[in-house]
């Protein structure tokens, strides 16, 4: 069965039960108003998730999950953005420099710290839901989760809240 998709407030809502934001599509536009190319179902010799060549992206067919597909496409923006040359060997100490400049711009892009205080504000209570709601994979959303804990410590304030990613994730109302 084919799936419709009906286009309500900023949501698109799958007949199949899965619920997806926007993200995606942004990043689709993004990329085209950046005259990046992305061809959504590459078939790769390689086990990649996603390939950059210049200004084409590449996400791999075989992703299935919509969130898994968002984090690729933010990722490979990152390397267009922020990275120089072929880096897909990681043999020297600049090419992972790279890599992790790519994969902080995508942290940043898709979660944030304002990202974690939206979801706080909407209910998510756990990991999962916390996933879900920025629309992310949890794996993501844990290393997003180690970079921040390695750049601002044990908490850091935004606003009237108090972010806390040791023992665990935790958002605070300051009053």
């Amino acid at each position: 069965m084919p799936i419709s998709k009906y286009r309500i407030d900023t949501h698109l809502f799958f007949t199949n039960g899965e619920m997806i934001k926007l993200k995606y599509e942004d990043l689709l536009e993004e990329s085209k108003a950046s005259n990046v190319y992305v061809i959504e179902n590459a078939d790769f010799k390689s086990s990649a998730d996603g390939l950059i060549n210049g200004n084409v992206i590449g996400i791999n067919r075989k992703i299935q999950s919509f969130c898994k597909r968002t984090c690729t496409l933010a990722e490979e923006l990152g390397h267009y953005y922020t990275t120089v040359g072929n880096i897909t060997g990681q043999s020297t100490v600049s090419d992972q420099k790279q890599e992790l400049r790519a994969r902080i711009w995508a942290y940043n892009k898709l979660i944030g710290l304002n990202g974690i205080v939206n979801a706080y504000q909407h209910g998510c209570h756990s990991l999962h839901d916390t996933a879900d709601y920025l629309e992310v994979t949890e794996e993501f959303l844990l290393e997003a989760l180690q970079y921040y804990r390695g750049k601002y410590g044990k908490y850091v304030t935004l606003d009237n809240y108090a972010i806390y990613f040791e023992p665990s994730l935790g958002v605070l109302e300051l009053v």
